[in-house]
């Protein structure tokens, strides 16, 4: 089986520091998870991993196609990529538990098929991109 043919390895993150995905949402994301017959990996919190460096993020970006339950495809993009871990853009589907419903993250959890959605852009906005510029005026 090819990397393109392996069913997508599953990673849930539980956002334990920010506790910015709503509690409800976590709560039904992982008792789904746990009463499907998908294997996932859970983790506390991928922004603490990502600051310590965790050698298991090497991990699972290098070993094919991996969808994430956690938070924006953009934050978790710079999390791997802070820790020197980054993630294939065409192997890596980022289910956002903020905005997104339990029901919707578990339908996409159980389908094998991958919707890649991390941005495309491999820098950090620069100054001049975030803050518009203005027009000096003349003296």
């Amino acid at each position: 089986m090819t990397d393109r043919q392996k069913s997508p390895r599953i990673l849930y993150c539980h956002c334990q520091y920010a506790q910015v995905i709503p509690s409800e949402t976590k709560t039904a994301v992982l008792e789904g998870l746990c009463q499907s017959s998908k294997a996932f990996d859970a983790v506390a919190d991928l922004c603490e991993m990502a600051a310590r460096q965790d050698p298991a993020l090497q991990s699972l970006s290098h070993e094919g196609p991996v969808k994430i339950a956690a938070c924006f495809p953009r934050a978790i993009k710079w999390l791997f990529a802070g820790a020197k871990a980054p993630l294939d853009r065409d192997n890596t589907e980022v289910l956002n538990m903020r905005e997104t419903s339990a029901e919707t993250v578990l339908q996409r959890l159980e389908k094998e098929d991958m919707q890649p959605n991390l941005p495309e852009d491999n820098r950090p906005p620069q100054a001049s991109e975030s803050v518009p510029q203005k027009n000096p005026e003349k003296s």
